[in-house]
């Protein structure tokens, strides 16, 4: 993996909190589905040069990019895909691994964090399955 990544909100400035908090605003699906959209503008797109470098996450529909650094023991991670809610899942996801150790990410409880935004019943069984498909690549990391 490269040594330099684009530098991204999720995790430092963006939390698992703050997702949460904002998510509990929303109204409906759709303001939801706005929002995660949201976050996924606030990823960096992907150097070409990185995308090279960056491991492939079987089970997702869409392109998704994924790429990593190990620091004393620190994860730092960047991430793209060619989909707009994918890349907002992306950037979800990523606020709760950014900054982690591996024992972090492995304690982390995913199901929960999603299932309290309520998100996975809202999009398709593909894109469900390509978010844990995700999770399981960085839990094995």
């Amino acid at each position: 993996m490269t040594n330099i990544l684009p530098s991204h909100p999720f995790g430092s400035d963006i939390s698992t909190d703050d997702i949460l908090n904002q998510m509990l605003k929303c109204r409906s699906w759709e303001d939801k589905y706005r929002l995660v959209i949201q976050m996924g503008k606030k990823l960096p797109t992907m150097d070409e040069t990185l995308k090279a470098d960056s491991i492939s996450v079987p089970g997702c529909e869409s392109k998704v990019w994924l790429t990593w650094k190990n620091c004393e023991g620190v994860y730092f991670f960047t991430a793209d895909s060619d989909a707009r809610i994918v890349k907002g899942l992306l950037a979800i996801i990523l606020a709760a691994v950014e900054r982690k150790s591996k024992e972090d990410i492995l304690s982390f409880d995913f199901e929960s964090y999603l299932e309290a935004m309520d998100l996975l019943g809202h999009i398709s069984q593909s894109r469900s399955n390509g978010v844990r498909a995700i999770i399981n690549q960085l839990k094995a990391l």
